[in-house]
């Protein structure tokens, strides 16, 4: 067993949740490890010869080593990751944005067996570096201000903790999660559901120009997470029909959109619906000066992370072109002609424009599709489940 011993020496210092324990395993039987280095000492005991016992209790487990004992129990406890359907390695370059990281484990939060057996089965390895800054703190039940570039993980970074938080025996609402458009509310909601796979939380999405008469039938069966747009969920709450009073977690995702003038005054009608005793995590890319007054209003001390040295993810490269108003479409056939650019989105700053510029484009010889929030939920919701591979133009 000197080998074991060794390794218990050399891993004194990785924090855990875990305890190795007995005199042929550790000369300190209260000393914590890290779960890779539990799995290692099993590998070593069995290789040795000996055999092994577990006992898990609340999330932490003790292993005694015996030579020469047959008892192993519930030996799932150890080799559960392996009996996981873990999707093929993600091979696309990452960038910093995602890879600076600690070198946490999703394991050393502390979540329910469940929630990781859907975390790893999402293919996701290792948190990134918003969710090993906010998983911990929103874990711990207070306030969170975040911001962070998109796309490094921010929907994880707040599912994950809420998840963890619901009680599946109760049935009623006990997170809410509000997102500024239907899209990303579809996207959240079914990132939530894989993550939420092997527990019993039922997740349910409601947005604006879906059947309303659906949706109350829906909310009146078992739900306690909810991923909505504002006006919907306002709807809900003003006919009685969303039960706020144990909803005790809110979470604002685009946090910076969702206080612009589009939705003025509606998250202080719903944060008005919850409990007293609430938690807010508010996740934002920007931070403008509406953001500021809501947190000093809503927010109580909050843990505030800023992952955000600049707006742009590392590996982009931005170029800016000005030109008159006229010049626009000669402008963008001139960049598809001579950059042979396969596929682009392009935003407009209001709905008309995305629908006159499309019609140029269209003009022009290119294959082009567009949406906007006026265009009805069925027509957005074809253009939505195209395979990527067939635009050649999106307008937004």
């Amino acid at each position: 067993m000197a080998i074991i011993k060794t390794l218990i020496q050399e891993q004194q210092s990785n924090s855990t949740q875990l305890k190795v324990a007995g005199q042929d395993v550790a000369t300190n039987p209260d000393s914590l490890f890290s779960k890779s280095v539990v799995i290692a000492l099993v590998d070593m005991v069995r290789d040795k010869g000996y055999s092994l016992y577990s006992s898990p209790n609340s999330g932490m487990a003790r292993l005694w080593a015996h030579r020469g004992v047959m008892e192993i129990d519930k030996v799932e406890d150890i080799g559960w990751k392996a009996k996981l359907k873990i999707p093929p390695k993600d091979q696309r370059m990452r960038t910093s944005d995602v890879t600076d990281t600690r070198g946490n484990e999703f394991e050393e939060f502390c979540l329910k067996r469940e929630l990781l057996m859907g975390i790893f089965e999402k293919g996701w390895e290792k948190p990134s570096p918003i969710q090993e800054a906010s998983i911990p703190i929103a874990l711990s039940g207070k306030d969170v201000l975040a911001r962070a570039k998109n796309g490094t993980g921010k929907t994880g970074a707040y599912s994950i903790p809420v998840l963890e938080q619901v009680d599946p025996k109760k049935d009623c609402i006990q997170a809410l999660v509000i997102v500024p458009t239907r899209e990303l509310a579809l996207q959240t909601s079914q990132i939530c559901i894989e993550l939420a796979k092997h527990m019993e939380v039922k997740v349910m999405v409601t947005t604006g120009g879906t059947n309303l008469r659906d949706d109350i039938m829906r909310i009146y069966q078992k739900v306690q997470v909810i991923i909505a747009t504002p006006g919907r969920i306002l709807d809900l709450m003003d006919k009685n029909v969303a039960n706020m009073e144990h909803c005790k977690i809110l979470v604002l995702d685009e946090a910076d959109k969702l206080l612009s003038q589009d939705f003025k005054g509606m998250l202080d009608h719903v944060i008005s619906r919850l409990p007293k005793e609430r938690q807010i995590l508010l996740f934002s890319a920007t931070f403008p000066l509406t953001v500021k007054q809501f947190m000093d209003k809503h927010l109580r001390d909050p843990y505030e992370i800023n992952l955000m040295e600049e707006l742009t993810l590392k590996g982009v490269t931005q170029y800016y072109a000005f030109v008159q108003e006229r010049q626009k479409v000669h402008c963008l056939n001139t960049l598809f002609s001579k950059l042979q650019i396969n596929q682009s989105i392009i935003f407009c700053n209001s709905t008309q424009r995305v629908e006159l510029l499309a019609k140029k484009i269209t003009e022009l010889g290119y294959c082009c599709y567009y949406i906007h929030a006026k265009m009805a939920q069925a027509h957005r919701n074809r253009i939505c489940s195209h395979e990527v591979s067939t635009y050649k133009l999106l307008m937004w």
